[in-house]
């Protein structure tokens, strides 16, 4: 029955059916034949999180901000002796940085919240482990992923300089130099009230309408 209350040919749905079917075989196939052909990845894909052990102060961000809490940071206090300085100084030093992949659910939160870009996306994906605890990789099995990690995009000419760029921009100028808030266009004045015309004489150009 059709939705009409019509009564349809008897057959018609499994024609219907094979016409689909035929349609699709003559299609052309999308598969690609993974893992004998590699796929292409977007440019910022999120593969595995690289660590850039020499960047990281040890803040603690990365870990705060963990919505699963798979981040395990250990440090410890050394003191340095700066030359000239009154007192020794002191400094964090990263003892462990694990990631465990079996809780991560990339969102890539850390990597934003880092302030010293000690944390990058590598589009590397292929570390799949037959046992579940294999995926907690220390900070050395991180740092190995450093050099999957793609340079970054380069900038845009039309865009907004980053604040590195107008900084080292405004030292080379100079002081007294003009910066883009002294040559911006100036702000258009707002038009006066309109002049009254009295009753025979005539508006001149420039004057309210």
């Amino acid at each position: 029955m059709s939705e009409h209350g019509e009564r349809s040919a008897p057959g018609k749905g499994l024609l219907d059916g094979l016409a689909v079917t035929l349609k699709t075989m003559t299609r052309r196939s999308g598969t690609q034949q993974y893992p004998d052909v590699e796929p292409e990845l977007p440019p910022r894909s999120r593969g595995v999180i690289a660590l850039l052990e020499e960047n990281c102060t040890v803040c603690m961000l990365c870990a705060r901000e963990c919505p699963d809490w798979c981040i395990y940071i250990d440090s410890h206090k050394e003191e340095v002796v700066v030359p000239g300085a009154a007192r020794a100084r002191q400094r964090n030093v990263l003892d462990r940085f694990d990631i465990d992949f079996s809780l991560c659910m990339y969102c890539g939160i850390c990597i934003e919240v880092c302030p010293f870009d000690a944390l990058h996306w590598s589009p590397e994906f292929e570390y799949s482990e037959l046992d579940v605890l294999d995926l907690l990789h220390d900070k050395q099995r991180l740092g190995e992923w450093m050099p999957t990690v793609p340079p970054p995009p380069a900038h845009d000419v039309l865009g907004e300089p980053s604040k590195e760029e107008a900084t080292a921009a405004r030292k080379a100028a100079g002081p007294g130099a003009a910066t883009p808030a002294k040559t911006a266009r100036p702000a258009a004045t707002r038009p006066g009230p309109a002049a009254k015309v009295e009753p025979g004489e005539k508006a001149e150009p420039g004057e309210g309408r």
